[in-house]
Formats: C-alpha cells, structure tokens, sequence
C-alpha cells in the first residue's frame, strides 16, 4: 500500500535536489534500485553517498515494507548529512538508518558486515576503493550496485574492470527525466568471497 505522506515526502526531496542541482539517481532508477534491495531482502545496506537522503529513503523504505534490515550511509559533506538525518526522522526511518559523515573511502573500513548489499553512488573515482575497503565485511553473495557507470566510466574503470572480471555482473540502461544527464546506466555484480584478487 502507497503511504500518501512518504510519496509527498520523497517528491519533496526530489524537487530539492533538483532545484539545487544535487545529484541523484533520481525516481527511474530509484524503482530499479528498491526492486534489487527486495530481491537481495538483506539485514545491512551499505551505501556511499548520502547526498540529502533521497536514495536513503527509498533503500530505507524497502526494508521497512520487508520487515528486516538496516542501512549504513556514508556522506562526506556534513551539512547534506544532517538533511538527510532530518528526512529520515520525517519519514519514520531514522532507526533503520545510521550515517557516518567523513571521507568514505575511511568511514567504511569501520563499518562490521557482513554488509548483504554495497550501494556505490559517490565520486566515481572512490568506487574502487571504497569495494576494497568494504571487502573484507562483504557477505557471500553480496550485491554490489554501482549508479553512473556510462557517465562515470572512466573514473571508475578499475572498479568496472574487476567486478566484470570477477563477478557475475550486467549493465542495466535508463532514460532519466533529470537535467544532468538524460541517458545513464547501473552496474550490478554478486560478489563471491571465494573470487580472486
């Protein structure tokens, strides 16, 4: 069932990002995203990149409605941290949600797994290090969803080369309705423990 209040407030969230030319994934890709983490139905998301929590909502969302799970959000900027925080408390999501402000190719070496699902959504050139950082906490199996792979290709072409080369992994394309980029594309791998370096 569609809570009236949640949809009003993630379309806030949206026009502000907007608005303000924040980055997001925006409500395409947002769907797609929600969709995995029911798929993956995990107990810990890991995500780089807060921004003001509009991902955070619906990754947030989706494991309220499953009745299990929790999100770690990493955000380097701490003035978009406490927005985010105030979106989350607005939204009756706060307790499911824990955000570490500061450099996450840091933050996240602190974070105790086994993470079931790591969300890649910052500078792309953190991606690689941001995974080599998480790994050791990675569940067997765990899903690794990297946003901005077509636009971000370059930047994060050490990510992309070992995920293809290690894990199973598909390139899903999306048509945005967003003014920085209108075409764009999420990377999605299974990561195996047993995977080579």
């Amino acid at each position: 069932m569609v809570d009236p209040d949640f949809q009003n407030l993630l379309a806030e969230v949206d026009w502000e990002c907007r608005r303000r030319s924040i980055p997001m994934i925006g409500p395409h890709k947002a769907r797609k995203l929600a969709e995995w983490i029911g798929e993956a139905r995990p107990n810990l998301v890991v995500e780089v990149g807060t921004a003001i929590g509009y991902s955070g909502l619906w990754i947030a969302d989706t494991l309220r409605r499953l009745s299990q799970g929790r999100l770690i959000t990493l955000e380097q900027d701490e003035q978009r941290a406490l927005e985010a925080q105030r979106y989350f408390e607005r939204a009756g999501l706060a307790d499911r949600i824990t955000i570490m402000v500061g450099d996450a190719r840091e933050k996240i070496a602190l974070v105790r797994g086994p993470i079931d699902v790591l969300f890649l959504d910052g500078g792309f050139a953190n991606y690689y290090p941001c995974f080599e950082r998480a790994r050791p906490q990675l569940a067997n199996g765990a899903w690794l969803i990297a946003d901005n792979v077509a636009i971000g290709a370059a930047e994060m072409s050490d990510y992309l080369d070992w995920v293809r080369r290690h894990c199973p992994s598909r390139t899903e394309w999306f048509d945005t309705d967003l003014q920085w980029v209108q075409r764009d594309a999420m990377e999605v791998s299974i990561y195996q423990t047993r995977t080579g370096a």
